[in-house]
C-alpha cells in the first residue's frame, strides 16, 4: 500500500470514528512504548478505541468531519504535542480506570522530568559500607548496621517537576527503585461538543449531589434576600409566611384550626404530655410542669413543621 493510500485509509478510519462516537478522550502518550500501547488496546476492547497519528493528519481529518458536525471544532485546540484519541461510547469513568491500571513502573532516567515526588524510605539499603561517601554527597544521613548501609530517615530525593540528575538516577538504580509509572494520561474530555478537564471524571455521585445542594442553598439565599421567588426559596417562604400567620393568630382573636391547637397547648400544656414518658416515671411522683405562656423558639419551630397536619 502506497503512502497516499495509507493516508486515505487513516482519514477514512478517523472520520468513521468521529461520526460513530460522541465521546473522545485526548490522552498524552509520553514514555509509552508499543508493547504497552498494545496492552491498553486489548484492555479497552469492546469499551473504547485508541487511535494515534500525526497531529497534522488528525486536525485535517477533524476539520473535514466538522463541516457536517461543527461541534468537533472544539477538539482542534487540544490536538497538540504527543497525544492520541480514545473513542468511547459508554461510561467514561470506567474507561479512565482501565487506562490508569495500564501503567508500567519505570526507572528514573537522567534528564527526565519527575511526574511525582520521589521519597527514599528509611531502613536497610543492601549497599556495602563503601557506598557511604556517595550518600553523604547527596546529604543523606546513614549508618552502618549488620554490614550494610541503613538510611536514618525518609529522604525526599526528587520533587515533582524537577529534572532528574545523574546522582539521583544512579542512587535509585543502586537501590533498585523504579519511582515512576508511565502510561496514557487523560488530558481533556470531549463529550458531545462539551470540553472539560479529566478531573471531572473523578467526581462521585455524592460529590455531585453535594455541589447541587450547595447551589440550591445559594439560590434560595439570594432569592430570599432580594424577595424574588424561585422554586428553591418557595418552601422557606411558605414556612416563614405560616409562622407569621401563627404569630398574628396568637396575638389576636383570629382563629383557624392550627392556631387553635397551638393556643390550647399554651393554655393547658399538661394535657398534651405524651404517654411514652409513663414507663420512665413509674414508681415516682408525677411532677407537673408549670404552665407557661410563652414557649421557646425551638418548640414553635416544631409546631410550624406540622402546619399541614
Amino acid at each position: 500500500m502506497s503512502v497516499a493510500e495509507r493516508k486515505q485509509a487513516y482519514f477514512s478510519k478517523l472520520g468513521k470514528l468521529l461520526e460513530e462516537y460522541s465521546k473522545v478522550l485526548i490522552v498524552g502518550a509520553d514514555n509509552v512504548g508499543s508493547n504497552q500501547m498494545q496492552r491498553v488496546r486489548k484492555s479497552l476492547r469492546g469499551k473504547g478505541v485508541v487511535l494515534m497519528g500525526k497531529n497534522t493528519m488528525v486536525r485535517k481529518a477533524v476539520r473535514g468531519v466538522a463541516e457536517s458536525n461543527p461541534k468537533l471544532q472544539a477538539l482542534l485546540p487540544y490536538v497538540k504535542g504527543n497525544v492520541g484519541l480514545v473513542f468511547v461510547k459508554d461510561d467514561l469513568s470506567a474507561v479512565k480506570k482501565i487506562i490508569a491500571e495500564n501503567k508500567v513502573a519505570a526507572p528514573a532516567k537522567i534528564g527526565s522530568i519527575a511526574p511525582c515526588d520521589v521519597i527514599i524510605p528509611a531502613g536497610p539499603t543492601g549497599l556495602e559500607p563503601t557506598q557511604t561517601s556517595f550518600l553523604q554527597a547527596l546529604n543523606i544521613a546513614s549508618k552502618i548496621s549488620k554490614g550494610q548501609i541503613d538510611i536514618s530517615q525518609d529522604v525526599k530525593l526528587i520533587s515533582f517537576g524537577q529534572k532528574v540528575g545523574s546522582s539521583e538516577a544512579t542512587l535509585l538504580g543502586k537501590l533498585n527503585i523504579k519511582p515512576f509509572a508511565y502510561g496514557l494520561s487523560i488530558l481533556t474530555v470531549y463529550d458531545e461538543g462539551s470540553i472539560y478537564d479529566a478531573k471531572i471524571l473523578d467526581m462521585s455521585d455524592d460529590d455531585i449531589l453535594a455541589k447541587f445542594r450547595a447551589a440550591v442553598r445559594n439560590v434560595a439565599s439570594v432569592s430570599l434576600a432580594t424577595n424574588y421567588p424561585t422554586l428553591a426559596s418557595l418552601p422557606h417562604s411558605l414556612i416563614r409566611g405560616y409562622k407569621n400567620v401563627l404569630s398574628i393568630g396568637l396575638a389576636t382573636e383570629f382563629s383557624f384550626p392550627q392556631v387553635d391547637k397551638l393556643k390550647n397547648m399554651l393554655a393547658n400544656p399538661g394535657a398534651f404530655v405524651t404517654t411514652t414518658a409513663a414507663p420512665e416515671a413509674k414508681g415516682k411522683p408525677k411532677e407537673e410542669a408549670p404552665a407557661k405562656k410563652e414557649e421557646p423558639a425551638e418548640e414553635e419551630e416544631d409546631m410550624g413543621l406540622g402546619l399541614f397536619d
